[in-house]
């Protein structure tokens, strides 16, 4: 008997002493919040992927009532007489999209990134800043001016765009729509990724290891082929993990060029074939997690390489000549400017045009064509194509949905900031655990899983939970899908802290929250503070993640989407105009107050 309380007197004194350190209690209240918010959704979807549904397919097919369970969805959708077009084409374009994109952001940032670090090419602060706008914008912005510029009656139907006004010339349709441009965008606003990650690598590469090359005199596409490339493999290993599943989920920029994923069809099978629809959000989240297990057993059986010693500080820079070095940098700023300049100047245009996308006015240079109908009416008597709708600058509509959008976006990005801040700590201080490791791959696992996907299992999740259609739902899963940035950014600099900061304060019996708030966070606020930013940036052009959630004028993106489906191209492009001038803004601002930006460290300080 007093071997029994013994025992018991131990454990609970073991339970005691863990609940007296407050990272224990924050990594427990964090698993169970995570676990609720991450796993719960996805619960959700699969029951809905064997669930019946009233009025659609499988009701009718299989007689059920609405809630019974059938595994008509997975049969019909994956063998069925509808299979090739409804799942399998879609998941080829789905895949050659992902891999193209993939490929494209590689070569071009990669490419970039070794221009701005390993060579003697000029304007360099330039070029790093300018190179990461096409990221900083929304992610339709490239697809937008595409279809503008190459769009002709001739090939795509509709107005003429702008090189078919302009020079009469008329791209064919592979060029104007489908996998081509959509894979060329997509990769273009996600060269950001491999610019950053890369460059980051090139940055900080030992210069021993290409001198050691030299001396032995191997040809320089030798050492670049078996030294260089090599050495940036877990950088490249990184972007193809964010890229891929980006892609895989994105739904504007397939919409918008005309090109059939597996994003586009869940939008069309949504309403008559629902729960074939969440096969399909299943089977795009499988792929995000097959992704992430190949990059894991990949990088786990690597040659290690040292990259960093402390015996060669100075990097050797290739020469590109006294031509070379400023050619080069004259091409990039010719790209730059058409991918980065010219969208904002297309917008601007866009909204002054009596009929958006059709530059027929250039042929006779007649600008009395141009009109500000689309901005200053008040009053839609009298106004043709405005389907009732005023100006932009009177339309309480759109209005009312921007400052949706910048509410949900401070919403998610405290929520995102906060609760990343404390798994970051509590990861730090547990990282030995297995309960911390459970955290931390809990917290990141949203961002591995496409936008669309995530999307649909809240759609369910809100639906059960009678919170559907409200901005609840809407800060939930933001918080939820961009925890990983304040996760990360926070578990990176917490990581940097002796951990005989804290262990002095708690000599002299500092109580955890003034430790916290005021030793810890000041210490590392930058880092900190980086973890509310990025949610906040990215939720302000996010649409793919909220579209389903919410109606139309809920928040700016959904009813820019909404608009452009009405036929009112001009507003779509001036909300357009508007969002990216905002983010611009806010990312300047943070520039200015913090010092912080994407591109430093890499060659843009």
């Amino acid at each position: 008997m007093a071997d029994t309380n013994l025992k018991v007197q131990l454990k609970l004194n073991k339970v005691k002493t863990f609940f007296n350190k407050p990272q224990n209690v924050i990594l427990l209240l964090c698993g169970i919040v995570l676990s609720i918010t991450t796993i719960a959704p996805i619960l959700y979807l699969l029951q809905d992927t064997i669930a019946v549904h009233a009025g659609t397919v499988d009701s009718l097919k299989t007689g059920l009532k609405e809630g019974q369970i059938t595994l008509y969805n997975w049969k019909d959708l994956i063998a069925g007489n509808l299979a090739k077009a409804n799942l399998w084409k879609p998941m080829l374009n789905t895949i050659l999209l992902s891999v193209f994109t993939c490929f494209i952001a590689i070569v071009y940032g990669g490419f970039f990134a070794y221009l701005i670090t390993r060579t003697n090419m000029k304007l360099k602060k330039y070029l790093s800043a300018i190179f990461i706008f096409p990221y900083i914008m929304p992610q339709w912005t490239l697809a937008m001016v595409w279809r503008n510029a190459f769009n002709s009656n001739a090939v795509t139907g509709g107005s003429d765009g702008l090189l078919a006004s302009l020079f009469n010339l008329h791209m064919p349709g592979w060029w104007c729509q489908g996998l081509f441009p959509s894979a060329l965008v997509l990769g273009l606003h996600y060269a950001a990724f491999a610019y950053i990650l890369i460059g980051g690598i090139f940055r900080n590469m030992d210069a021993n290891l290409e001198e050691a090359a030299t001396i032995l005199n191997t040809p320089k596409w030798k050492t670049m082929l078996n030294v260089t490339i090599p050495l940036v493999k877990p950088a490249v290993l990184s972007t193809i993990l964010l890229v891929f599943g980006s892609a895989m989920g994105s739904y504007p920029v397939p919409h918008y060029l005309n090109l059939e994923t597996l994003s586009t069809k869940y939008v069309g099978l949504s309403s008559a074939r629902a729960g074939q629809a969440s096969v399909i959000a299943v089977m795009m989240m499988i792929f995000g997690i097959a992704i992430l297990l190949l990059n894991q057993r990949s990088t786990s059986g690597r040659q290690s390489f040292t990259t960093v010693t402390g015996k060669s500080g100075q990097i050797t820079k290739s020469n590109l000549g006294s031509f070379g070095k400023y050619f080069i940098a004259l091409i990039f700023v010719v790209l730059t400017l058409f991918t980065s300049i010219y969208p904002i100047i297309s917008f601007a245009i866009e909204t002054f045009l009596p009929n958006p996308g059709d530059y027929s006015f250039l042929k006779t240079g007649d600008m009395s064509m141009l009109t500000t109908k689309w901005w200053t009416t008040s009053d839609t008597l009298g106004e043709y194509g405005l389907f009732g709708q005023l100006g932009m600058l009177y339309n309480v509509q759109i209005k009312k949905s921007f400052f949706g959008q910048l509410f949900v976006a401070v919403c998610c990005s405290l929520c995102a900031g906060t609760i990343g801040t404390f798994v970051g700590y509590a990861v730090s201080k547990n990282r030995r655990s297995k309960g911390a490791s459970y955290v931390n791959s809990v917290a990141f696992l949203p961002y591995l899983m496409p936008s669309l996907s995530v999307g649909v299992a809240y759609l369910i999740f809100g639906k059960a939970l009678s919170i559907g259609g409200t901005f609840l739902i809407l800060i939930l899963v933001g918080t939820v899908k961009y925890i990983p940035f304040a996760s990360r950014s926070s578990l990176n600099s917490m990581l940097q802290l002796s951990g005989e900061i804290e262990e002095s304060a708690i000599i002299h019996n500092i109580p955890w929250f003034k430790r916290m708030f005021g030793i810890i966070i000041p210490i590392q606020k930058n880092s900190i503070l980086s973890g509310f930013l990025l949610p906040f940036m990215t939720c302000l052009r996010e649409l793919t993640l909220f579209m389903l959630l919410c109606d139309q004028f809920k928040i700016m993106t959904t009813a820019m989407d909404y608009f452009d489906e009405m036929g009112l191209y001009a507003f779509s492009s001036g909300m357009n105009l508007i969002l990216i001038i905002t983010i611009l803004f806010f990312n300047a601002l943070v520039n200015k107050l913090t010092g912080a930006s994407i591109d430093k460290g890499v060659g843009g300080n």
